[in-house]
């Protein structure tokens, strides 16, 4: 895996490439630049702690995937994505064909265990990521189920066994022993009280219980246990669980901070140059799941297609496919490297519309070489360029798929208590994480009686334990705290008053 600032080597790109960026619209040279298209070699990252060096571009489960054109094969495209190296592959319970294409795929490069020609070190190679809509293994509360495309009354298992099915079996129930995905997400995760149908059962499960949210299943599939009673045959068809979300920075925190023992080994997000204008992922909870060393995979680059033709909304059929390669206005590359250069991110999913022989025109081919940059190679006067030019794309309102925008706000749940320790008197303050607004949170300044008395440098909050502070107070006298948010922007966000009384 190469990292590094790619300085160097990106200015003399930039010399070279300069004016064909400037007839593009730009004045950032290299980044700002499509037309090449020979990869020999994809670059490759490492996926959290996972074990897996995945290519810089993964190839998404939706576009001609799943609403397919009529002139479209959607075979050629995930065979060709294998051929030029892409090893990461994204489907899903629900998008529809996806899954059976996959497997026609699959067959045709000999990656379905118990067929004539399995290759089991080839189907190591690649890393097969589906997802669940559904919150529950069994039963349901109203209004929590979540969505897929099975039958009605399925649960989690069903939607596990239905991909195993589609990709490597017969598509109606049957898979051949040997089947596994490498991973599987709680998909769209939006709102808290989804958390608590996906936690359920967790801790204690048992076979009794009515109702048993996705996780318990799904740890028991991973680790070929039946502490729930779903997995009879204790079978091990997951190798990692994860989730996905598109929407709630402060939802998808809270499904990290709640999982206290590390099962959650992969982060499906949105990230794109329109990110910092909506409540935004790279500031919130993008540091949160690194580093927890979760596998963080980016999606919606180009926002589901609107920074370009469709309309901001969610594709619901196959005239919502852009099958071009970006435009003169807005190339595809800067806005790929935007995603692939925001701090955390491992490898990209993008849906394919199309492909041609001509690398020129042919959007896996661009895609890929545009996803050839290094981890931190776009410095901040780059990013930031690239923003302004992405925020023209339907006046930066495309990533409808995000909570409005936020600023920063003040630390959350803080609270200020004392107590007489050793014959000393303290104080003792805490609180959650604050939420960043469009420039990451650097510290929490604490304030008493009006000044400044201390500094608490701002990390990631990986767990429910919040930040502290205590003092040693030297009088008997009442006193007033505050605990104030800073971001990178010199803005702050301060709580209200936190008394603490006096001990005369």
């Amino acid at each position: 895996m190469r990292t590094g600032s790619g300085s160097a080597s990106s200015r003399r790109r930039f010399l070279q490439c300069s004016t064909l960026a400037t007839a593009a619209g730009f004045t950032l040279g290299p980044h700002m630049v499509f037309g090449q298209t020979a990869v020999a070699k994809p670059m490759r990252r490492g996926l959290g702690r996972l074990g897996f060096e995945a290519s810089t571009l993964g190839l998404g489960g939706q576009a001609s995937l799943q609403w397919t054109p009529a002139d479209v094969d959607p075979v050629p495209i995930i065979l060709k994505a294998f051929a030029l190296g892409v090893n990461y592959f994204d489907t899903s319970n629900a998008y529809g064909p996806s899954q059976s294409n996959y497997g026609k795929a699959f067959r045709q490069l000999d990656l379905v265990p118990g067929r004539p020609g399995y290759d089991e070190a080839r189907r190591r190679s690649v890393f097969l990521t589906s997802k669940t809509g559904l919150r529950w293994a069994k039963g349901e509360k109203p209004g929590l189920r979540g969505f897929s495309n099975g039958p009605q009354g399925s649960g989690t298992v069903d939607d596990l066994k239905r991909t195993l099915s589609q990709v490597f079996g017969d598509g109606s129930g049957s898979y051949p022993e040997g089947s596994y995905l490498d991973m599987i997400l709680v998909h769209n995760l939006t709102r808290m009280e989804e958390i608590d149908a996906l936690y359920e059962g967790l801790d204690h499960p048992d076979p009794k219980m009515e109702t048993i949210g996705a996780l318990a299943a799904l740890v028991d599939y991973r680790d070929g246990t039946n502490l729930t009673g779903l997995n009879p045959k204790e079978e091990k068809l997951v190798r990692h669980v994860g989730f996905s979300g598109h929407h709630s920075p402060p939802v998808m925190m809270e499904m990290i901070q709640r999982d206290e023992r590390g099962i959650l080994e992969g982060m499906l997000v949105a990230i794109n140059a329109n990110d910092r204008l909506q409540f935004n992922m790279q500031h919130n909870v993008i540091p949160v799941a690194h580093a927890r060393g979760m596998a963080l995979v980016g999606m919606k680059t180009f926002a589901d297609g609107a920074m370009y033709t469709k309309p901001a909304g969610w594709s619901s059929k196959p005239e919502h496919v852009v099958r071009t390669v970006g435009s003169p206005d807005m190339p595809s590359r800067p806005l790929i490297q935007y995603s692939l250069t925001t701090a955390g991110i491992q490898t990209l999913i993008v849906g394919i519309g199309q492909i041609a022989e001509d690398g020129k025109a042919c959007q896996l081919e661009q895609n890929l070489a545009a996803a050839q940059v290094r981890e931190g190679e776009l410095g901040d006067v780059d990013r930031r360029a690239i923003e302004t030019r992405a925020s023209s794309a339907k006046e930066g309102r495309t990533n409808y798929f995000q909570l409005p925008r936020q600023e920063l706000t003040p630390p959350r749940e803080a609270t200020a208590q004392q107590e007489i320790r050793d014959g000393k008197r303290l104080a003792r303050l805490q609180w959650q994480t604050a939420f960043a607004g469009d420039e990451p949170i650097v510290s929490y300044e604490i304030w008493r009686d009006q000044s400044r008395v201390a500094t608490v440098k701002h990390e990631p909050q990986t767990t429910r334990k919040p930040f502290r502070f205590e003092e040693p107070v030297e009088d008997e006298s009442a006193h007033v705290y505050q605990v104030k948010a800073t971001d990178a922007g010199g803005r702050s966000a301060a709580t209200s008053d936190l008394a603490v009384p006096s001990v005369a």
